[in-house]
């Protein structure tokens, strides 16, 4: 059975509910953090508008919770168009994907989540879509096969993924702009937490919300879920009052660190320290080792660590670094080759 994780990127229903979905900016100028990428967002939205023309398609990478699905919302608000939401494993044929595009009024934004999960044969209807706003099926079969050509109302296409590597070059091609998100600074965490500690009309201590942002994992997800469960806390405890005190307090009984750190992360550093002398070890092994599947290792557990440089990947595996042992408080055991620190290639 999968464990809850507070501190996971990936979304979970809870978050989804109006009250919580109005703490997403709606606007650039709400929008905080980021700040190259809103800015080239802004002037390609704007340069659009300003032809008349949708916004060119858009392809947004990095780790769960940084932002892709909000930034959808913010361009098709930004245009005045709906945006139109769905994810890779749902479009399981041509015709899934048929009906949504002839749905799409000109300009509207369609969102697709996971894009890297879309089947092939879905991929390559999205094709003549973007490219040309047509849709080509085939009826029938054998010698009364044919081709049917439906127009699509010029629209743009935002696709979000968690795994770059895995997008095929055909579609990464047909994207005109493909950008990275970063993980957030612990000053911008610390600025979205006291703007939706307004919203939430909250009293907070200053010190409180930078302890909750220092802890969030660089991540506007992260952070506001643990600002939700801070607040149930300090209800009760503290009445209602988030102090620094009482952030310590609700985050050491999730078991969340000064790092941000919880009991899944702490196992995987040491599983790789005593089990494995601190690497270089591969993940396959650590992942049947802790019985964990090797995707939730690489897309939920390791980006972060390998952010704050707590372990590395190296040529023959994973290693952990001097940081990792000091914040677990175990001796520091050296590599014997220090080659072992360059990048896998």
């Amino acid at each position: 059975m999968a464990r809850e994780r507070i501190i996971s990127g990936e979304a979970t229903p809870e978050e989804e509910i109006p009250v919580n979905f109005a703490l997403r900016p709606q606007k650039f100028e709400q929008y905080i953090g980021q700040e190259p990428l809103i800015r080239k967002l802004k002037i390609a939205v704007s340069a659009a508008v300003g032809r008349g023309e949708p916004v060119e398609h858009i392809l947004l990478h990095g780790p769960p919770g940084l932002g892709k699905t909000t930034l959808a919302h913010v361009i098709a608000n930004e245009v005045g168009a709906r945006v139109h939401v769905t994810n890779g494993p749902a479009l399981t044929k041509g015709a899934d994907l048929n009906g949504i595009l002839n749905r799409l009024e000109k300009g509207d934004v369609l969102f697709i989540d996971e894009i890297h999960r879309l089947p092939v044969v879905v991929e390559e209807c999205l094709y003549s879509a973007m490219e040309d706003f047509k849709i080509d099926f085939t009826v029938d079969a054998g010698m009364h096969a044919r081709t049917i050509t439906i127009p699509v109302k010029p629209f743009t296409l935002i696709g979000a993924t968690t795994r770059l590597g895995l997008l095929t070059g055909p579609m990464r091609g047909r994207f005109g702009i493909a950008e990275h998100i970063e993980f957030y600074s612990p000053e911008s965490l610390g600025l979205i937490l006291k703007a939706n500690v307004q919203l939430l009309k909250l009293q907070a201590e200053d010190a409180a919300l930078s302890e909750l942002a220092t802890r969030s994992r660089g991540t506007p997800r992260v952070a506001n879920r643990l600002l939700r469960r801070v607040r149930d806390f300090a209800a009760v405890e503290s009445n209602g009052k988030l102090s620094l005190a009482t952030v310590k307090k609700s985050l050491e009984l999730e078991g969340i660190d000064d790092m941000g750190l919880d009991e899944q992360d702490r196992t995987f550093l040491r599983t790789i320290i005593q089990i494995y002398n601190g690497g270089p070890v591969g993940i396959e092994a650590v992942a049947a080792t802790m019985g964990e599947e090797r995707d939730t290792l690489e897309d939920v557990i390791e980006p972060y660590l390998l952010q704050t440089g707590l372990i590395t990947r190296t040529r023959q595996g994973r290693r952990v670094t001097k940081t990792a042992y000091d914040h677990l408080k175990l001796k520091w055991q050296p590599p014997k080759d220090e080659s072992l620190f360059e990048d896998a290639k």
